[in-house]
């Protein structure tokens, strides 16, 4: 065992060995502890392990960066899923506020989903108890999961904010992704190499930059590429290469901070034919060449959150106020159709963003619905004078269990309509469902 531990440090392990050896996430070692309380086998046990099973398997997709201003019931057991793609060289950062009144612990934890639909998913990291952001570098490019979810009898309001960030500074003084004209991969010498790195062009003398704190491995001079500089940046350990600079303003073993001068732009080498410009790569070790585009590529990061009138609605019912509301798997129209509902349909807020709602279906789905497309389940859609004794349930299905019964003389409003249920708020607020008449 002590061998193969061994083998384990100093190699890259597949991720089935890397799962059999990481230790337990705090969502886990939670889970346990209501296995051994004897927890699960309670109703809320039971629904809060079946919720945090469903994140994972039916999460929603959002393109980054998103925010959602949400609101978790303590009273019913809810786990969000959020999926979106990451490539490698992106820094995902997360941002988390949360109510402070008896919040309880919240679990947030990131996955990375196989290539293959097989493999199970890849735990990440999760986010450390009592701390509100995080940080994480994606060590290969697909899609990424992350589950949110309180623990049991807890929840309260919260806003969630994902952004992408580049992991490394851009390294000419001045300029931006739109300088790179040359990208990764792009044939020379007529199909016999490929590029394995980005170009950036900028006057000749425009400062080069050093894009992490790191050492300077190499100051040199070769055929192909001029004037270069090595680095070893410290974060992630990739080393990074400098070419057809002018001069060269470092010397080996120098330590540098990010936006330290490390040469000036040229085209020296085997681009003196082309205008000056810095070819820059990122290299790492038992790899070779990565695409550096997206370790310096600035990633829009500002997003607008959803107004007050808006969150107003979040952890209420809604009803749609139009025929043919599309329920969709994303915050987008060009999401895919879960759903369309008609007119006066009920939908659970879940959560807000700029113009959609995160939305639950009674039947337990969820998916986004365009804000301007549903109004509050306040006013009576019709008065239901029901037969004293009619059964109220907690959800929309005759096996769900009984909330009370339909007393003699009562008029209920309803709210809402899921399939031949109506959605009943009484006097008290208390809500549950009742057959409609001729169901």
């Amino acid at each position: 065992m002590v061998g193969l531990l061994l083998l384990l440090a100093g190699c890259d392990v597949p991720d089935q060995i890397q799962e059999v050896f990481r230790d337990p996430t705090s969502h886990e070692r939670y889970a346990a502890s209501l296995a051994q309380a004897g927890l699960d086998s309670t109703a809320a046990g039971g629904d809060w392990i079946g919720e945090g099973r469903r994140a994972l398997a039916a999460p929603l997709a959002v393109d980054l960066p998103h925010r959602e201003d949400g609101y978790l019931d303590p009273v019913t057991p809810t786990a969000l899923g959020y999926r979106f793609p990451l490539r490698r060289g992106q820094r995902l950062r997360l941002d988390l506020v949360r109510d402070e009144v008896r919040p309880g612990r919240l679990f947030v934890d990131l996955f990375r989903i196989p290539g293959d639909s097989t493999s199970e998913l890849f735990h990440e990291l999760d986010l450390p108890p009592d701390s509100s952001t995080l940080e994480f570098d994606a060590p290969r490019t697909g899609d990424y999961l992350l589950r949110v979810q309180p623990e049991l009898l807890r929840g309260g309001a919260f806003a969630l904010e994902l952004r992408v960030l580049p992991t490394l500074a851009f390294p000419v003084e001045g300029r931006d992704q739109g300088a790179i004209l040359s990208r990764f991969g792009a044939e020379r010498d007529g199909g016999r190499r490929q590029h394995r790195g980005v170009d950036i062009f900028a006057p000749r003398g425009t400062p080069v930059l050093a894009a992490e704190a790191g050492r300077v491995t190499r100051v040199d001079t070769t055929n192909l590429g001029g004037y270069v500089v090595w680095m070893t940046e410290e974060r992630g350990g990739h080393r990074l290469y400098y070419a057809h600079l002018d001069r060269q303003l470092v010397t080996e073993g120098q330590r540098v901070r990010p936006g330290d001068t490390l040469g000036l732009v040229g085209n020296t080498g085997n681009a003196r034919t082309t205008p000056p410009h810095l070819h820059f790569g990122v290299y790492r070790r038992g790899e070779g060449a990565l695409d550096p585009y997206w370790f310096v590529e600035p990633q829009r990061t500002n997003v607008t959150p959803a107004d007050s009138l808006a969150r107003s609605l979040v952890g209420a019912w809604a009803r749609a106020r139009v025929d043919d509301v599309v329920v969709r798997a994303s915050p987008s129209t060009r999401g895919e159709t879960i759903e369309r509902v008609e007119r006066g349909a009920a939908l659970q807020v879940l959560a807000a963003s700029e113009t959609f709602y995160r939305v639950r279906m009674p039947d337990g789905r969820e998916g986004y619905a365009p804000q301007r497309s549903l109004q509050p389940a306040t006013d009576a859609l019709v008065m239901l004078a029901s037969e004293p004794g009619i059964p109220i349930r907690v959800l929309p299905s005759d096996e769900a269990p009984l909330r009370r019964r339909v007393t003699d003389g009562e008029s209920l409003p309803v709210v809402g309509l899921f399939e031949r249920y109506g959605l009943v708020l009484d006097e008290r607020g208390a809500e549950g469902w009742v057959p409609m008449a001729g169901s």
